[in-house]
């Protein structure tokens, strides 16, 4: 079973390690060093409590429905298909993460940001609900729990590093050659999974 929480423990990676809104506020509060815990915290149990509805809410409407099952499967072949196409492509003229603005600055203007930036993105919900709780539906009731519990992990993980480590990673994060490296990988494992989707 580790060997499908580190599956998920590198999707749930794949999939949070992008350029995006909620990474550069995590960025920015962590440049700033203004309440880092709290967006931090708000973030990773945001992922955690989505991971886990994906897993369990889908798990249950796919049990006992196979042609669901094998729809679902499909579906996020497809679309990992679709999004590591979409990261090679982006390696090939890559952005960089910057923390530009001065952003809120009180305790509840920050929470109240990251909230919105986690909760008001359609693609969390297609992401981390249906894309995670898809794939670790395909681990059997055991195993979706290891892949979440792994998604999971890389959630905190990620998290965790971006917002305490921002000062020391933002030279990195503002070089292009980073994210090409990035995009690159991302690309590769999304396409891997999208394969091990067919085939398995």
């Amino acid at each position: 079973m580790l060997s499908v929480a580190l599956t998920g423990l590198v999707t749930g990676l794949s999939l949070i390690v992008a350029i995006g809104a909620q990474n550069a506020f995590v960025l920015r509060q962590g440049l700033t060093r203004r309440h880092v815990g709290l967006v931090v915290a708000i973030c990773a149990l945001s992922d955690a409590l989505l991971i886990t509805v994906g897993v369990s809410g889908v798990g249950s409407v796919v049990a006992g429905n196979p042609v669901l099952l094998t729809v679902l499967r499909w579906a996020g072949a497809a679309y990992l298909t679709a999004y590591g196409l979409r990261s090679m492509r982006d390696a090939r003229r890559p952005q960089t993460l910057e923390a530009r603005e001065a952003g809120p600055a009180t305790r509840r203007q920050v929470a109240l940001t990251a909230l919105a930036l986690t909760y008001l993105n359609p693609h969390v919900y297609l992401d981390t609900v249906l894309l995670l709780g898809s794939i670790g539906n395909q681990h059997g009731e055991v195993g979706r729990w290891w892949f979440a519990a792994g998604a999971v992990a890389g959630s905190v993980t990620w998290f965790t590093a971006l917002g305490l480590g921002a000062r020391a990673a933002a030279p990195a994060l503002r070089r292009p050659g980073t994210w090409r490296v990035l995009d690159a990988v991302i690309g590769a494992v999304m396409v891997a999974l999208a394969v091990g989707l067919v085939v398995g």
